[in-house]
């Protein structure tokens, strides 16, 4: 199997996968002693009631190789699954499979879920007409944000900044520290310099046609909703044609209920954390399998 998403992931990946093992067993590995180090072959099912995407291979599969385990994959990172399917088969040791078994089971459930609910939803906004872009947000779970962000790109959609050096976003709290708008802009350009997007949130046409007259990037019309979110773009778009370049993101309570009222392709971008906050696992299951009885 080959996994292109997995090129995306930087050195320091590994390291966390050998801190979750070791947060997981701090001490004896009591079950490991029972079981010994007879060579076992496991399946992974993927499970529950409701297809699936698969993603975390490289994860799961990192947890088993630290393990002196091997993992063969029987479908491909990004595909969609009708459970129960047998996914992969893991080699190695009776209690090195069990070492492994619910580090990797944990990691392939959230991030598959994360992947699972982002293609759903774009699915949902792309059978709407919409063109623009589904994104996640920053609202990830410290010490775990690379593997649900890489679950929001295998499902399709954009991860958004991954951290506060990424991307500059100016929220209320910082216009309201620094005065105003356009003063908030003017000191973020000065030391963000070039390279980097600025995104602007505002809650007002007012607030953003001075974030556009700023020279913002990226306007957010937070927690816009309904003819005022979409008059708001749609009117400032055509004001400021070919004067700025610019994008507008909608945010703000949007999930599956409600995405039709935000899928106007005046706004370029639809952020929201339903594709990773509370979001719905997928149940996988690894079932050590019994050995074949040996020929007379």
């Amino acid at each position: 199997m080959v996994n292109q998403y997995a090129h995306l992931l930087p050195p320091s990946w590994k390291p966390e996968v050998t801190a979750w093992l070791a947060e997981d067993t701090p001490s004896f590995d009591y079950g490991g002693f029972v079981v010994g180090e007879a060579e076992r072959e496991a399946f992974l099912f993927g499970k529950g009631k409701q297809p699936g995407v698969l993603a975390g291979s490289p994860f799961f599969t990192e947890v088993f190789e630290q393990l002196g385990c091997s993992v063969e994959w029987h479908l491909n990172e990004g595909d969609t699954f009708e459970p129960v399917k047998h996914v992969a088969t893991v080699r190695g040791k009776a209690r090195h499979l069990l070492l492994g078994e619910r580090v990797a089971l944990n990691i392939l459930a959230r991030c598959s879920g994360i992947a699972t609910k982002s293609k759903r939803i774009l699915d949902q906004a792309r059978s709407h007409g919409y063109t623009g872009l589904i994104a996640g947000t920053r609202k990830t779970t410290p010490g775990f944000r690379l593997v649900e962000k890489y679950g929001m790109l295998v499902g399709g959609i954009d991860p958004h900044r991954h951290d506060l050096s990424s991307m500059i976003m100016l929220k209320d709290n910082h216009i309201w520290s620094s005065g105003s708008i356009t003063e908030a802009i003017k000191q973020a350009r000065r030391v963000g310099g070039f390279s980097l997007l600025l995104d602007v949130e505002v809650r007002s046409r007012e607030e953003a046609e001075e974030a556009i007259e700023g020279g913002a990037d990226i306007i957010m019309l937070d927690n816009m909703e309904g003819e005022e979110l979409i008059s708001t773009a749609t009117e400032l778009k055509e004001k400021w044609k070919g004067q700025r370049k610019f994008l507008f993101e909608s945010s703000g309570n949007i999930t599956e209920d409600n995405l039709q009222e935000r899928v106007h392709n005046a706004i370029d971008i639809l952020s929201t954390s339903a594709v990773h906050q509370s979001v719905q696992h997928i149940d996988f299951s690894l079932k050590l399998q019994k050995p074949k009885p040996e020929s007379a």
